[in-house]
């Protein structure tokens, strides 16, 4: 008694599709992550930056790289789950409004740090705050749970906007 062809051909199909979703979710993840290194890589922190006043309420400077770490991987696996859910407009509508706001992202840290910019730069959060919500409603139409991943990432966003807003207004 073994397994017959038709009951082992299902499991093989079922197991590749886990690991093509598997492979998905990882490229997905490392692309994000990407990403924002290649940001922060082009923005460094310089003497101007450490000069500058900053509130009182600013976390350390090592919490930054292990959060948005964590939120870019958390917006890979969403963006995963949204382009595994097949070829519908929604699906185009809602990467396309992704991948503008990851554009968005891209830009803050160079504007701010590289270009010395923090009015500029709080244009662009500001932006980049609206295009976020815009990301998690699209995402949550596609799968809701793809819309709650980004909820942490829109979060941290909206601290980021009030402590960049807060340096602009200290040191304008």
């Amino acid at each position: 008694g073994g397994m017959s062809v038709e009951t082992r051909r299902p499991a093989t199909a079922l197991r590749r599709g886990y690991q093509s979703s598997l492979l998905r979710t990882i490229g997905c993840g490392a692309g994000c992550v990407a990403i924002g290194a290649l940001s922060a890589s082009v923005s460094p922190q310089n003497a101007w930056y450490a000069a500058l006043r900053k509130p009182d309420w600013m976390p350390p400077g090592w919490l930054f790289g292990i959060v948005w770490t964590v939120l870019y991987a958390m917006m890979g696996v969403a963006l995963s789950l949204v382009v595994s859910s097949g070829r519908s407009a929604g699906v185009r509508r809602a990467t396309l409004i992704f991948a503008i706001q990851l554009a968005l992202n891209f830009c803050w840290s160079p504007i701010f740090f590289r270009f010395q910019s923090p009015g500029t730069a709080m244009i662009v959060i500001v932006v980049l705050w609206l295009m976020i919500g815009w990301t998690v409603a699209a995402f949550w139409s596609v799968r809701d749970v793809a819309g709650v991943l980004l909820l942490p990432y829109w979060a941290w966003v909206t601290f980021a906007l009030a402590l960049n807003a807060a340096i602009w207004r200290m040191n304008g």
